[in-house]
């Protein structure tokens, strides 16, 4: 990258939307499903050690299941793109009067005069004429396209670092009132989430705040009133 490129991503956040969202996804996750088990376990115990070893499985399993889930569903998202990139040079090949129509078509859509547009989809299809369709027909760029291991790893890391957050609270909080105490301390680290993650995209952090606090409390008080409802002691 040269010197421009690189002030253009200091000064925007759209490169760092794929492994943010995965990143964000499992923390949230680790933290609502972490506190979301004990919660509901701790309303249906009487002792600690059933709460502990449900939190942990709950923990380790869910850790696993968003790593892999993002990696398949990420690695089917780049799948689909290499086909449609396949197809566009087989296009290029086959009918590269007609896909030059189409390029300038874009650009006249974006803007351009049509003279215009037509000399600059001639200008770039002379550069690079499959990059040029990728880019502008397709819409794949480097910073949007799909990156299976970075998302399964940022995914899974981040649901531990989550989910640890309320183990630690079921571990040294006393189990009378763990309940209460789980779910302020989770709505405090779903907030500080929030503000982090709001921060690091550039976007508003009292909303980021309050959807994630909003919709967190919701699973966490169904989670609780399902435990109390069954009534069962383990």
């Amino acid at each position: 990258m040269n010197e421009i490129e690189d002030n253009y991503l200091d000064n925007h956040y759209i490169h760092k939307s794929n492994w943010l969202r995965a990143a964000v996804l499992g923390a949230n996750d680790g933290i609502l499903s972490t506190a979301s088990i004990a919660i509901g376990l701790t309303a249906a115990s009487a002792t600690r050690e059933p709460v502990i070893l449900a939190t942990v499985a709950g923990l380790v399993a869910g850790a696993l299941s968003m790593a892999a889930g993002e990696y398949v569903s990420v690695s089917s998202q780049t799948d689909i793109e290499k086909a449609d990139i396949q197809r566009e040079k087989q296009e290029l090949e086959e009918m590269p009067e007609l896909e030059l129509q189409r390029l300038a078509q874009i650009y006249e859509k974006r803007g351009l005069k049509k003279e215009t547009a037509l000399t600059v989809a001639k200008e770039l299809t002379e550069f690079d004429a499959l990059g040029a369709h990728v880019r502008d027909e397709l819409g794949i760029n480097e910073m949007s396209e799909a990156k299976p291991l970075q998302a399964a790893f940022a995914s899974g890391s981040a649901f531990i670092a989550g989910g640890i957050l309320p183990l630690l609270v079921v571990l040294f909080i006393p189990l009378a009132s763990m309940e209460f105490y789980l779910y302020g301390f989770s709505i405090l680290f779903l907030a500080i989430l929030g503000s982090i993650a709001a921060k690091t995209g550039g976007s508003s952090i009292f909303k980021a705040v309050v959807r994630i606090t909003f919709w967190g409390t919701i699973a966490m008080g169904l989670t609780a009133f399902v435990g109390s409802f069954f009534g069962v002691h383990v």
